[in-house]
């Protein structure tokens, strides 16, 4: 079916251009992109139910042209559910698109969304997000530098009698989430990431940065804490990604973080059996969350 309807929820959803080949180097199409998404429509929408989405449209696949869409106004069918949110940088509303089901999923999918990233905060607590992030956001250096760097972080979360929760980005690099439960602001959140981040650093100058401009710091794994921002994304747990090989970004065992991980070996024709295996390892990251107003005074005896 190279254009036509589904049928999810009650919905006939469009779909078109399914042939539409968006990963010329292993020929995979907009519609297996679509079909995926549908297959794990039950273990991704718990991560996306209620979060607003950064749409990462790719109307021509990974060899094409992208573009970031946030505003969804006179868009789209009736059933599909948008959030308006003002605006600090512009003074006006935004309408996010919210993903709340499995048809609103493969539309998203039918629009071009090879990845899928939803904010860290839902609709009913939009400045209060569910988790912490460090994202370790390596540039031109070994994937074993990225390793060692994510179990000084998981070290030092350890330190503080935090557990702490790592997924593959789908691309270079890895994420590290801790749960808090929507209970705080984002710029506490933020406060407390900074803090993790420049301990890291200071335990591992030679191989991590802390500066956000990539031009000063070559060969060094950044240790970026400002994901923790209103409306900042990352791509969702069981997201393919816009790269060669149609990764995913992966959940993982602590134990599988280790020198021979490879990210890339994640992808959208494996993935089911994977969880198949070892089951959703990302639930926890939705759990009641910690207690961030212990964690100060313990990063002050670190």
């Amino acid at each position: 079916m190279t254009n036509g309807y589904l049928k999810i929820d009650g919905h006939e959803v469009t779909v078109t251009n399914r042939d539409k080949v968006y990963f010329p180097g292993e020929g995979i199409t907009k519609g297996d992109i679509i079909d995926y998404y549908w297959s794990v429509a039950s273990l991704i929408l718990p991560y996306l139910k209620d979060r607003p989405e950064n749409l990462n449209r790719h109307p021509d696949g990974i060899d094409g042209e992208s573009f970031y869409q946030k505003d969804v106004d006179h868009e789209g069918p009736d059933w599909v559910r948008t959030v308006g949110i003002h605006s600090e940088s512009t003074g006006k509303t935004v309408r996010y698109l919210v993903c709340d089901d499995e048809a609103a999923l493969v539309y998203i999918a039918n629009l071009g969304c090879i990845e899928i990233n939803p904010w860290n905060s839902r609709v009913d607590k939009l400045d209060k997000p569910d988790y912490l992030i460090v994202e370790l956001d390596p540039q031109n250096i070994d994937f074993s530098d990225v390793i060692k760097t994510a179990q000084e972080v998981r070290k030092i979360f350890e330190e503080l009698e935090i557990e702490s929760y790592c997924k593959t980005s789908g691309k270079r690099g890895l994420h590290i989430f801790v749960p808090t439960g929507a209970k705080y602001a984002y710029e506490t959140v933020r406060d407390i990431a900074e803090l993790i981040a420049k301990e890291v650093n200071r335990r591992l100058p030679e191989i991590t940065s802390v500066v956000r401009d990539p031009a000063k710091r070559k060969r060094l794994v950044y240790v970026d804490y400002l994901q923790n921002s209103k409306g900042q994304t990352l791509a969702a747990p069981y997201s393919a990604r816009p790269v060669l090989g149609a990764t995913v970004s992966t959940p993982l065992e602590w134990s599988e973080v280790r020198v021979g991980l490879d990210p890339k070996k994640f992808t959208i024709k494996n993935i089911l059996k994977r969880v198949d295996k070892k089951g959703d390892l990302w639930q926890p990251v939705l759990g009641k969350g910690i207690n961030l107003d212990k964690i100060s005074s313990r990063l002050e005896r670190l």
